[in-house]
Formats: structure tokens, C-alpha cells, sequence
């Protein structure tokens, strides 16, 4: 027999009243929760298992806590994973307002399997415990179809166990509290560990070096400006007089200075003075100091040179190294017997390498040509990383996602690495530029990933004797 047609067995302003009193009463004695659609990264191909997730979006909403009582099934278990919490929370939120409000924001993204309804496997940050938790179950038939309709979803969940997944909702309150406890055993807001490594990074660089003559006999000491002359527009070339025959003409080369105002040429705002001569070549043979002008067009400057026996000769760069910066040159020292020490200074390029080295003193008295030992490049490094960023090995092309960044003491951890990394090769943040060279890493150990309770227990119950545990005494 049919219907009776007079009634409607539930009419849509009937089911629209209860619905709009739900959500009143989900207002007035709900908690807002943030709901965090998960996000599929990678999938195993064959059996369609979730390698890679991320959750960058939180939304508020109101929901019910059913959980009068406290946390369901609060069980601590120690298990071979370690110590985990079992913690469970009932929450219920209206149909009507997921599905206004949240699908809305998620329909659309092709990394959201499903937008109509909240599913499996999403998260829910609870404030009052600050504390996230994974959607196990929907509940979408309780209360059983009244007026023939469901009004709310009931959401079983579970303390969320982390396995990788990148967490960045832009919700200061989340990822503030996340960072700060991932990969932390003690954890509340998480119910697992995250696998993560530590890398120990060090400022990007390599020394440079550079190998020395010697010259025993009649070569340039060292070049003295004696009148700084002025209107030069280029550095002048040096002009060094030619030494006696078997030997070798002195080689330098002149740099400018500005805020000489003692010649008239220099009211040229592009027009300076003369401020040192430096030696590329010292020489050799020759038995009096050689004369020196100087050809540019300036006018004035001179200066007078000193010659000595057992100075050094030419410096030739063999590498330029990296990571230097023009702010401050490196030091240089030689390293030898001699009556007076050498010196000498470079100039660093624009590409943080060495391009040149100059002589101030060739020295007096070496008997051999001296080891020249040029200072290491700054160990800074570059930049700040950035958390969540992925981060790249210049040589081994591992890629992995930031945890926490401690610049001073150069400590990176991080996560979700697809590969290792390589000692000595450098590591650049895609978003920060952050670049810096690794020095080491490590693995976080704790008492349960040594098991040494656990082995310690062992040997009080398991007899690893060779005698028969299970025989007769």
C-alpha cells in the first residue's frame, strides 16, 4: 500500500529547520576546530598507497566534543615503533556547513581526492589539547535518516602519528607548535616521530693557493710612491727600466685614489692620484734600483724602487678558491727564513674567487723559495633557511624538506630526504637561497632507538647460553 500523499514525510522546510537548530546549537556549545584536508603528493603506482602528503590548509569550524569524559581509550603502549598514545575524540559537525563552507575551498585541487564530505585520513587540530588528530572513520547516518535526511558528520579520530608529511597551514597557532615538536618522542600534539637528520653546515668556501719564486740575486724589493701626482682617469702602466743583460725586467702595476686634491687636474671628478705601485714580476739581475715613471693621462706622479738579494719572485695563483668577498681580502703570509718577511695582498673577484696577487715586499734573505699561505674564505655562508623549503645537494642532487634552522650553531634538520647527501657539497634552499656547505649529519638517537632498556630486560628473561633454556637444570 502507498504513502498517504496528504503527509510529506519530511518536507524540505522541515528538514531545513532542524538543520538551521544543529548548527545554532553547534555555535553556542561547540569548540572551533581547524579542519586540514590532506593533500596527495606521490602515489604508489601499483597499489595506490600515499608516499607523500602535505597539509597547507586549516580551515575553522564549529564541532561538538563528544568526549565528556576526557580523551577515549587513553592507552600508552610501548610497542616496536616505541612508546605510543592511543588517544581518541568523537567530534560532530553539521552536513550543511562542510559542505557551504569547506567544499567550496577545496573542490577543484586536483591533489584533494574528495571535497563533498570530510574523509579519512584528514586532520583536526584540537586547541583545547593542542593536539592534532586523524580522521579514522565518518559517521554519516547517525542520527538514522530523520525526516529522511543526515544532519551532521560524526568524525572518529586518532592522535595523529607523523610519517613525513610536510605541515605548513599559514595557522601561526599549528605550525608554531609543530615545529616545535616534531621528531620529539614527549610529544603532545603528535603521537609519533618524524625521521629526520641533522645536518651540520659550515659557510661555503675553498682556500685558495698559490706557489712562489725565488729570486737569489738583484731583484725589486718594493716600489715607493714619492709624488701621488694627478688628473688620471685609468690606472697608468709602470714602466720599470730594463735590467742587465741574463736578467729579468721588473713587472707592477699602479692603482688610483681619490680625495687627492693637491694637483688642479684632480677638480676632474673622474680624475685621482696615484696610491701604490704593486709587483707582479720583482726581476732579477739587476745591480742598481731601476728608475720607474708611469704612462697615463695624468701628469706628476713618481716614485723610487729598492733592490735586494734572496727576495721572492713570481706568484702564480694555482687556485682561486670560492667564498671570498670583496668586503675583506684574505691575509697573506710567506713562510721561511729570511732577513726581512714578504708581503703581499690580492683582490677578490665578483665571483668570490681570487683573481689576482700583488707584491708590497718581495722580503730580503730568503735562501729558498718560501711556502705562500693564503687565508681561508669566511665560514658564514649565505642566507636563511626557511621552514618546509626543499633544499638541494649541489653534487649529489638529494633533495630534502626543512625542519628548523639553528644559525648559530649551523645545525639544519630535516626530513623527507629522497637520497644522502655528500660531505663537502653544498646545500641551497629553493625559496631562501640559503646556501651554505655540509660538514656532517647525523641521525637524532634516543633511549628507544638503542634499545638498550629493551636489551637490558632481555638478558634478565632470554638465556643466550648455549646450554639448553628450555632443559633440565
Amino acid at each position: 500500500m502507498a504513502l498517504n500523499p496528504f503527509f510529506l514525510q519530511g518536507s524540505p522546510s522541515e528538514q531545513n529547520l532542524i538543520q538551521d537548530l544543529i548548527n545554532e546549537q553547534l555555535r553556542m556549545y561547540g569548540v572551533e576546530v581547524h579542519y586540514m584536508p590532506r593533500k596527495f603528493i606521490t602515489e604508489n603506482t601499483v597499489i595506490r598507497e600515499v608516499i607523500e602528503s602535505n597539509f597547507d590548509e586549516a580551515h575553522p569550524i564549529e564541532a561538538y566534543l563528544e568526549n565528556f569524559e576526557g580523551y577515549g581509550d587513553q592507552t600508552t603502549i610501548l610497542s616496536k615503533f616505541g612508546i605510543q598514545s592511543t588517544q581518541e575524540i568523537s567530534l560532530t559537525i553539521s552536513k550543511e556547513r562542510f559542505e557551504s563552507y569547506l567544499t567550496p575551498l577545496m573542490e577543484g585541487k586536483d591533489n584533494i581526492k574528495i571535497s563533498n564530505r570530510p574523509k579519512e585520513g584528514d586532520l583536526i587540530y584540537f586547541p583545547l589539547g593542542d593536539r592534532l588528530f586523524e580522521i579514522k572513520f565518518v559517521e554519516h547516518e547517525k542520527p538514522f535518516y530523520q525526516l529522511q535526511k543526515g544532519y551532521v558528520y560524526t568524525l572518529k579520530c586518532e592522535l595523529f602519528r607523523y610519517e613525513n608529511e610536510v605541515i605548513d597551514t599559514d595557522v601561526a597557532e599549528i605550525d608554531d607548535a609543530i615545529q616545535g615538536t616534531l621528531g620529539d618522542s614527549d610529544s603532545e600534539l603528535l603521537g609519533g616521530d618524524a625521521m629526520t637528520t641533522t645536518l651540520k653546515l659550515v659557510g661555503v668556501g675553498t682556500t685558495a693557493l698559490a706557489t712562489v719564486g725565488y729570486v737569489s740575486d738583484g731583484g725589486i724589493r718594493m716600489i715607493s710612491v714619492t709624488n701621488r701626482g694627478g688628473g688620471y682617469t685609468y690606472n697608468p702602466d709602470v714602466k720599470i727600466s730594463i735590467a742587465p743583460a741574463g736578467g729579468t725586467t721588473g713587472v707592477a702595476t699602479a692603482e688610483r685614489i681619490s680625495g687627492i686634491v693637491a694637483c688642479e687636474l684632480n677638480a676632474n671628478p673622474v680624475a685621482e692620484s696615484i696610491q701604490k705601485v704593486l709587483l707582479t714580476n720583482p726581476g732579477a739581475g739587476y745591480t742598481l734600483a731601476p728608475a720607474v715613471r708611469f704612462a697615463g693621462d695624468g701628469v706628476g706622479a713618481a716614485a723610487t724602487t729598492s733592490i735586494g738579494d734572496g727576495v721572492i719572485g713570481i706568484v702564480t695563483i694555482t687556485g682561486g678558491g670560492s667564498g671570498y668577498t670583496t668586503a675583506t681580502a684574505p691575509a697573506v703570509t710567506f713562510s721561511g727564513s729570511a732577513t726581512v718577511s714578504a708581503a703581499a695582498t690580492v683582490r677578490v673577484s665578483s665571483a668570490g674567487t681570487i683573481s689576482h696577487l700583488y707584491i708590497t715586499n718581495a722580503g730580503l734573505g730568503y735562501t729558498e723559495a718560501p711556502t705562500i699561505t693564503i687565508a681561508a674564505p669566511n665560514q658564514t655562508g649565505v642566507g636563511t633557511f626557511q621552514k618546509n623549503e626543499t633544499v638541494t645537494g649541489s653534487s649529489s642532487g638529494t633533495t630534502a624538506r626543512v625542519l628548523n634552522w639553528v644559525a648559530s650553531t649551523g645545525s639544519l634538520e630535516i626530513y623527507r630526504a629522497d637520497g644522502d647527501f655528500v660531505v663537502g657539497e653544498q646545500i641551497v634552499g629553493a625559496a631562501s637561497s640559503a646556501s651554505y656547505k655540509l660538514a656532517s649529519s647525523s641521525f637524532p638517537e634516543t633511549g628507544f632507538m638503542a634499545n638498550e632498556e629493551i636489551e637490558g630486560e632481555a638478558d634478565a628473561i632470554i638465556d643466550f647460553t648455549e646450554r639448553n633454556p628450555f632443559g633440565m637444570p
